[in-house]
């Protein structure tokens, strides 16, 4: 049984999640920057990996507490 959180997604399916081309997450995928494998020659993403990652952009995007205060 899959639940969103365990579900495995297509290249397609991350760009349409992330908002991006699918060069983009080609690209991020072969770099290393985004969270996949390779099943035959196709890429894959689990769900619950593309989510992390989301959220550790997310946190190393945010200023530090009080930075720019002088």
């Amino acid at each position: 049984m899959n639940t969103a959180t365990d579900s495995v997604m297509t290249v397609k399916e991350v760009a349409d999640y992330l908002r991006v081309n699918q060069r983009t997450v080609y690209r991020l995928a072969v770099d290393r920057k985004l969270p996949g494998f390779k099943v035959g020659t196709t890429w894959r993403f689990k769900r619950a990996d593309i989510d992390r990652w989301i959220d550790a952009q997310a946190a190393s995007s945010q200023p530090e507490p009080g930075a720019g205060i002088s």
